[in-house]
This record gives C-alpha cells, structure tokens and sequence, in this order.
C-alpha cells in the first residue's frame, strides 16, 4: 500500500547538530527522589545521549514518516512510565528490585527512568530491531551515568533491570518485571494527537498515522477498582486501532493487565473526518 501524496508545506531545513541540540534537556518530577535527579542531570548533561535521540528522531520522522522519536517523545515516556508507577506503588504494586533485592520504590522509579530514557536509542541505527540495538548502546552507557549515585553491585543491578526494560517494550518482548511492564506500557500510551502530525500533514496516511492523529487526549489517574485509570479520548473512530491493536497488544503480556482499567471514548455525533478519499 502506498501513502497518498497531499500538497501542503514540506518538513522545515535541517538545523546543524550543535543548534538542534541546544535546548534539548529531560524534566520530569523527582518528588526528592536524589538518584533520580542525579541520573536526569547526567543524561542532560551527555551529548552522546542527545545526539543518540536526534538520530533516532532524524530517522523515524524524516526518513520513515513514522511518529516522532526526539527527545520529546522521551519526556513524554518518562513521565508517564514514572506516572504509572507511582500510582501502581501507591496501591500496594510491590516492584521488582524490591521482591528481588530487597530495593526501595525509590530505586524502582530510577530503573523505570533509565529504561524510557533509552528505549529507543537504537532508532539512531535502524528501526528494524531497534530494541536490541538499544541494548548494546545502553549497557556501555548507563553504568557511568549512574556512577554518581550508586555503588557496586547495586549500580549493575539497577542497570540490568533496565535493560530487561529495554527489550520488554517490544511488541513480542515478554517482559517479568514491574518496572519492565511499566516501560511497555508508556511507550504506548505516547499517543496523542500532535504526535502524529507531522507524518500525517506531510502526505503519510496510513493506518497508523490516521489512528493516531484521531487520539486527542490521554488521562492516566487514580483508579477505583484498578490502581491505575487510562482515558483516551477519540475524536474519529480510526483511534480504535490505537487503542486496540498498539496499546493493548503493549498492555497484554505486560503483567500490568489487572491493575490498568482503559476505556475509550468516541464522540460519535462530531466525528471528524480525517480524509474524504483514500486511495490505493
């Protein structure tokens, strides 16, 4: 199937690497958490890390007409993976270096951070089998950015878990740790609107670029009989297989199935039309 070409304005001219990076830099709330905030200052302060990012952002985006894969996307990730879990350990979610290792949340929320934090760094060399690419830039990484704040052994242990995270997040990854299921789970839920614009303004109208741009707001709160509630709302039914296809297939098999509820919303009697002829 080929993408339909639409007219409008192309893809704004490249900027030089240095000033494409100037202002890259990773918040996300740390609640005092200090090994959390010393590894968000190490990666904001690693240029190799960033320009890992705007590689994998140059290919998704410029190249393959996929979704964004900058560093915004990694903020997004990473707030909502420490989102998710501080909500599931609030309810009582015992993670997995702590049944393992006797660790605190504390140093579960690090492993969590790390893993969205690198996730898709192997983006930056293909995106066929990017997961695993991760994992080799990632364990010759992570270790000196968490050299500030942990010792040995506990700086391998939090490390390995994060890796596990890495390649947990793909689709057919069979993660077994909370915090691995956590990363697979809010890689995708990045799936608002604006995520998907760019691709789908520029002439890619596929399935995945319309589902996506018919997402306009994803709400992740307190749960009542689940620890956690996702909201999506949808303002065309083409979010269904957003919904459906992407982040259930991400939330089965993540071993967060019984404490995520998600519902979906449509509003049917204003349903926007997305296209008016799609061609093949």
């Amino acid at each position: 199937m080929d993408d339909v070409p639409v007219s409008g304005p192309g893809p704004e001219p490249p900027l030089p690497p240095r000033e494409a990076l100037a202002d890259v830099r990773v918040r996300a709330p740390t609640r005092g958490n200090r090994r959390l905030e010393s590894l968000l200052d190490a990666v904001n302060a690693d240029d190799q890390v960033k320009a890992w990012w705007h590689v994998s952002a140059v290919n998704a985006t410029r190249r393959l007409g996929m979704s964004d894969h900058s560093w915004v996307h990694i903020q997004i990730v990473v707030n909502i993976g420490l989102r998710l879990a501080r909500l599931l350990f609030r309810r009582g979610v015992v993670p997995s270096v702590t049944s393992g290792y006797g660790m605190s949340d504390r140093d579960a929320e690090v492993v969590v951070a790390a893993g969205c934090l690198f996730h898709c760094v192997g983006m930056s060399i293909h995106r066929d089998d990017h997961e695993r690419y991760s994992l080799f830039l990632t364990a010759d990484k992570l270790g000196s950015l968490l050299a500030g704040s942990y010792d040995e052994p506990e700086r391998s242990i939090i490390v390995s878990e994060a890796l596990h995270a890495i390649i947990g997040h793909r689709r057919k990854g069979a993660p077994f740790t909370i915090e691995a299921g956590i990363v697979r789970v809010a890689d995708a839920l990045d799936m608002a609107r604006g995520r998907s614009r760019v691709p789908f303004e520029t002439g890619h109208q596929n399935i995945h670029s319309l589902s996506a741009y018919a997402i306009e707001e994803v709400k992740i709160s307190p749960g009542r009989d689940r620890a956690v509630r996702v909201e999506i709302a949808m303002s065309n039914s083409a979010g269904i297989f957003q919904v459906d296809e992407l982040l259930a297939t991400k939330l089965r098999g993540s071993g967060l199935e019984e404490h995520i509820e998600v519902t979906a919303r449509i509003d049917a009697e204003h349903e926007q039309r997305l296209i008016t002829v799609f061609r093949i």
